[in-house]
């Protein structure tokens, strides 16, 4: 009979129930009595101990718990935002193996709550195929990744020139061999729990690691792309917070009872003017706005190209309402100005969804966060929920409104294919442009 009910029971959590039946009352997070009591009753999720470092707890003992935590998210937050702009000085590679790292950590922290449901039936091998479906997918994307970038040495050598052609047969032979072990894994009277959290590694798959694999498609258009839009959430953040911290009063949204309206509407407009003002002092350094290139002779990644327009200054004339307010007629500013606006409003109306979301998944099993690992913050996984959701939105919007054929991948793809291909593509451009009267023109210019 108890396995009749194991989906609920791997919904619930360490937390009873509180007060008597006939009174309503609400625990620390906001969850009312009668939600408790429909996930109460199942097994365990560990409750993250307190790691504040000894130091801050001495220094800030004398504070109300409301101040303490301010202080320590604060100091905490200065200090990942110095060790971001760290990794940003060391490149474009170190970035990539931040992101790999931060994909790992989150996988993990997700994963940890699901085993810790999992284990407590004793049922085989759920944590070794979690583990080993992450090898597999990343497998996949960073091999298409390779492929894309860096073509030109993988055609040189050839034991990568044969895994690049045979890449996907490779990554679905490993997929399957995962399948058929879960299949093997199955055990009598459990089968419900365990289909259940093979779900659960797919779903975090799909949201961690295809993701976190955008971010680094995004960094490749140029490190501006990675650095505005995951600074526009942070600043979001932050702002929300602060604005929400000294002037809240009206609560937003029930799953995170301390986001306010006024947290929301403040940490809006300050990420825009942040985010137009960040895009200004960026778009000047070839380092931020050139695609990141794998220089072949060298061996290593550069940064230096001839800005496209979309980083050079143009006057825009202001609307007649602004002009009567400002008493400027134009402005100059760079094209990706305007487009940080678009970012910086995802990052601010969107991006907090992805934080919700989190916090829905959260008090599904009643804990605070997802891990210890930061003090004041929470595991990885809580500062990055909104980063993934972000990810997204830059990749559909520079493949939507910025970027356009790219000649260097189609010369790969041409490169790729048989002389006697080859030849046939040169006829038919040739003819093309015969045709269209370009190719005399492109024959005098050469002359």
């Amino acid at each position: 009979d108890v396995f009749r009910h194991l989906p609920h029971l791997a919904f619930s959590s360490y937390k009873g129930q509180h007060g008597s039946d006939s009174e309503v009352k609400f625990d620390k997070d906001g969850m009312s009595d009668t939600e408790s009591k429909v996930d109460s009753g199942g097994p365990e999720v560990p409750v993250a101990p307190d790691d504040t470092p000894v130091v801050l707890n001495k220094a800030l003992s004398g504070l109300s718990s409301r101040w303490k935590n301010w202080w320590v998210r604060g100091i905490l937050t200065l200090a990942m935002i110095s060790f971001f702009f760290i990794i940003i000085y060391l490149g474009p590679m170190v970035l990539m193996m931040i992101v790999l790292g931060v994909q790992i950590k989150c996988f993990q922290e997700i994963i940890t709550i699901g085993y810790s449901v999992y284990h407590s039936y004793h049922l085989p091998w759920f944590r070794t195929l979690s583990w080993y479906f992450l090898l597999c997918v990343n497998y996949f994307f960073y091999g298409e990744t390779v492929t894309d970038y860096f073509f030109t040495l993988v055609q040189r050598e050839e034991p990568l020139r044969i895994l690049s052609k045979y890449h996907r047969f490779i990554s679905f032979a490993l997929y399957l061999t995962g399948f058929c072990m879960f299949v093997l894994s199955l055990v009598k009277k459990h089968y419900r729990l365990q289909f259940y959290m093979f779900g659960w590694t797919h779903v975090t798959l799909l949201i961690v690691v295809t993701q976190s694999h955008l971010i680094i498609h995004n960094l490749f258009e140029g490190m501006i792309w990675f650095i505005v839009p995951i600074s526009c959430v942070i600043c979001n953040d932050i702002m929300a917070y602060m604005f929400g911290f000294f002037f809240g009063r009206t609560p937003l949204i029930k799953l995170s009872p301390k986001k306010t309206w006024e947290g929301f509407i403040g940490g809006l407009f300050s990420t825009i003017v942040f985010g137009i003002l960040l895009s200004y002092v960026m778009a000047s350094y070839r380092y931020f706005v050139c695609p990141v290139e794998f220089n072949n002779d060298s061996n290593s990644f550069q940064v230096d190209c001839e800005p496209s327009d979309l980083f050079q200054l143009q006057d825009y004339t202001l609307p007649s309402v602004l002009e009567s307010l400002t008493g400027w007629t134009t402005v100059r500013l760079y094209p990706f100005q305007i487009h940080s606006i678009a970012l910086s409003s995802f990052a601010s109306i969107v991006g907090p969804f992805g934080g919700f979301f989190a916090s829905g998944f959260k008090r599904a099993f009643k804990i605070k966060d997802f891990a210890n690992t930061i003090p004041g913050h929470g595991g990885i996984m809580d500062r990055f929920d909104c980063q993934y959701l972000m990810a997204t939105f830059v990749n559909v919007y520079i493949a939507s409104f910025i970027r356009g054929p790219n000649p260097t991948k189609v010369i790969q793809q041409l490169l790729a294919l048989r002389a006697d291909q080859q030849l046939l593509i040169f006829n038919s451009l040739k003819n093309h442009l015969t045709e269209k009267g370009l190719l005399p023109v492109l024959e005098e210019v050469n002359a």
